[in-house]
């Protein structure tokens, strides 16, 4: 891969995606902390939101948020513009002239999302994070210490590794799906569209069947990690 082709790439699934992918971590963040804290509060139990709202965001939430909201922003997009490629005989161009079109063309954007998902997962998480904070902490009043330590004592390294492994395949799902629908469309314009919409139905599916998948496989390293301990919310 040359530089220019990827560093575009990186710019528009990582930089271009960053705003809109911040914002809906906030909202989500905010979102489970005005819904979870009349539930915690009911039993008394509302200084240990931060805990259950930070590891769903982590585990579940934000990386499967993201993937999702990619899958719509960046898949499509690459669909359409190689499916266009496809229709204008560009790529029979390009085999004409001796570049492969996978190297040039299907490298840089499967390894760009790859590589960036996982970088703006961290940061809807975190937005996510300081959204479920704010509400608990600044409209609920609920005790800003004991919400970072209940958070701290349920969340561990291992449920930060569980959303950016998970992250880290969605992305190379997306890429792949994405390219592959583009490379395969039908002629005309109908073809390109209908390949879009395919992308990302394609895409949403193997998100959520790679999540089920890696779920069960990741949660039973958790145990077999911790000698079969499971954490507690309420103790």
């Amino acid at each position: 891969m040359r530089w220019n082709r990827f560093a575009r790439q990186l710019f528009f699934i990582g930089t271009m995606s960053l705003p809109i992918l911040a914002i809906t971590g906030l909202f989500i963040g905010m979102i489970l902390a005005i819904e979870g804290y009349l539930q915690f509060a009911a039993i008394g139990q509302e200084i240990r939101l931060g805990g259950v709202i930070n590891i769903s965001l982590t585990k579940q939430i934000g990386p499967v948020l993201a993937a999702v909201i990619l899958a719509g922003r960046v898949g499509c997009s690459l669909t359409a513009e190689l499916g266009s490629m496809r229709v204008t005989e560009q790529l029979d161009a390009m085999r004409a002239m001796a570049s492969d079109p996978i190297r040039v063309l299907v490298c840089p954007r499967v390894a760009a999302a790859v590589l960036m998902i996982p970088a703006l997962t961290i940061v809807s998480n975190a937005c996510g994070v300081m959204g479920g904070w704010w509400i608990t902490t600044q409209v609920y009043d609920a005790n800003n210490e004991q919400f970072w330590q209940y958070s701290a004592a349920l969340v561990t390294w291992f449920d930060l590794f569980n959303g950016i492994a998970k992250s880290l395949v969605f992305g190379f799902a997306i890429g792949l799906i994405s390219c592959y629908k583009g490379f395969t469309c039908k002629p005309g314009a109908e073809g390109v569209g209908r390949a879009t919409t395919d992308s990302f139905v394609t895409s949403f599916l193997a998100i959520v069947a790679i999540n089920l998948v890696m779920a069960k496989f990741l949660n039973e390293i958790d145990l077999w990690r911790t000698g079969g301990v499971l954490r507690a919310v309420f103790t």
